[in-house]
């Protein structure tokens, strides 16, 4: 039997605002939230949350990237940046929709797709 995937694994200084990050920003369903660990589910994607110390620097070169197509990508993108994000470049009308890349709190790259 092949191997089965478990989780996304995120590391973040806040836990539980991270939670609400995805929470309240793209609409995950939260299960567990601690202090220490989070776990989020959206359709079939479940993300971890783990706390760590880790130097926010660090953190924006070795990040995971996380992919999301959405319904409307200018209110997403004002939604998770009234929630701490940054809009890494402008957001880019591309042949099959609109793209768009942010870091949300901890420096984890999101990259956002509105189909055409």
């Amino acid at each position: 039997m092949a191997a089965a995937f478990r989780w996304v694994l995120q590391l973040h200084r806040d836990v539980p605002r991270a939670a609400r990050f995805y929470s309240e920003g793209l609409d995950f369903t939260v299960s567990v939230c601690t202090l220490r660990w989070a776990e989020l589910q959206s359709g079939p994607l479940k993300l971890a949350l783990m706390h760590s110390q880790s130097n926010p620097e660090v953190q924006k070169v070795y990040s995971s990237m996380l992919s999301f197509t959405v319904v409307d990508i200018n209110s997403t993108v004002a939604k998770l940046m009234a929630l701490g994000a940054e809009l890494d470049g402008p957001i880019k009308y591309e042949i099959h929709g609109k793209v768009a890349a942010l870091r949300c709190i901890d420096g984890h790259m999101l990259g956002l797709h509105e189909p055409a």
